[in-house]
């Protein structure tokens, strides 16, 4: 934890910390972290990842210094090695380059990632032209493209639609990036009704329901604060759209990785912070941003909440069965 002098810490203005709930870890990190953890503790150092398991880099550091090696491609890793796919989703010729290497593979994609790369098969399998609306390199991108490459086409901006050229106009679908913002996605969804009317729609949203919920409570913190903290580190896509979030309602907004980053001169005049954090950055990061302002004397400490998640995901079953082995000597 941040350890201050209070003594030494001029008084500051503000006077209430408005936090967000939900924030933090989402179903899926939460999920795709305890599966390194108990990998690591079901088949011994070490256990490579590939990529980044989350992105945030106190968390991969943590798993780091607990023995897990990162690595940004499978065929780094030694053959017959364990190996983690990270949260974000591989492409398929990533789980062919690790079979053929022999390696265990457990697969930490996210649930929610993997019903869109299952999406983007079936529309190929129909053959239909798929658009992504997503960040181009980002690691979920990567993964999703990759399960049908001639297919699918990414666009980020309304004027990337403008230059879209698609062999049948009349069978065309897209799929979304499931960290973006709803705000950010509709004005290209718009535009890709109005340049394809025959556009077929998705059966159910792509936008993770934990990106949405916090999403939601930075609005309403945004209703309420003179100033938004996000933790989050810059990698982080969720965390980003958190921080624009708040700052298209006109509230300023800054993305941080751990307290040791706040500048105390973003305070001069604010009376009120909200804070909250992405989906991959853990708790006692925001439980050090707290101490931060209660060593500086914001004694008015109050959850703005918006909605209570209860989800829940198992981890894969090959890790599962490894785990039963080890308990059962």
């Amino acid at each position: 934890m941040l350890c201050v002098h209070t003594d030494t810490l001029p008084a500051m203005a503000v006077h209430t910390l408005l936090l967000a709930a939900p924030r933090g870890f989402c179903a899926g990190v939460d999920r795709a972290v305890l599966i390194v953890e108990k990998a690591l503790e079901a088949y011994g150092e070490p256990v490579y990842v590939r990529h980044e398991i989350v992105h945030n880099k106190h968390v991969v550091e943590s798993l780091r210094r607990k023995g897990a090696i990162f690595v940004e491609d499978e065929t780094e890793v030694p053959e017959g090695a364990v190996i983690v796919f990270s949260a974000h989703g591989s492409p398929p010729e990533a789980f062919d380059n690790s079979k053929r290497l022999g390696h265990t593979l457990i697969d930490a994609t996210c649930p929610l990632v993997t019903k869109v790369h299952q999406e983007a098969r079936r529309y190929a399998r129909d053959e239909m032209d798929i658009v992504m609306i997503g960040h181009a390199g980002h690691q979920e991108v990567i993964g999703t493209t990759g399960q049908s490459p001639e297919r699918i086409r990414l666009v980020e901006t309304p004027d990337d639609v403008d230059k879209l050229e698609l062999e049948d106009p009349s069978r065309v679908t897209y799929i979304t990036q499931t960290t973006l913002s709803m705000d950010e996605t509709a004005s290209v969804v718009d535009r890709l009704n109005a340049r394809f009317p025959g556009l077929k729609q998705p059966k159910s949203d792509d936008i993770c329901y934990a990106t949405q919920n916090r999403q939601d409570a930075v609005k309403q913190l945004a209703e309420r604060s003179d100033l938004v903290l996000v933790v989050g580190s810059q990698t982080s896509s969720n965390s980003k759209r958190l921080v624009e979030v708040s700052k298209d309602r006109s509230v300023p907004a800054y993305l941080i990785d751990d307290a040791t980053e706040i500048d105390d001169a973003w305070f001069d005049g604010v009376g009120t912070v909200g804070l909250t954090s992405g989906a991959s950055a853990p708790e006692i990061l925001v439980e050090e941003v707290i101490d931060y302002f209660r060593e500086r004397g914001t004694d008015n400490i109050d959850t703005v909440m918006v909605v209570d998640e209860d989800v829940e995901f198992s981890v894969p079953a090959i890790l599962a069965r490894k785990l039963a082995e080890v308990a059962s000597g």
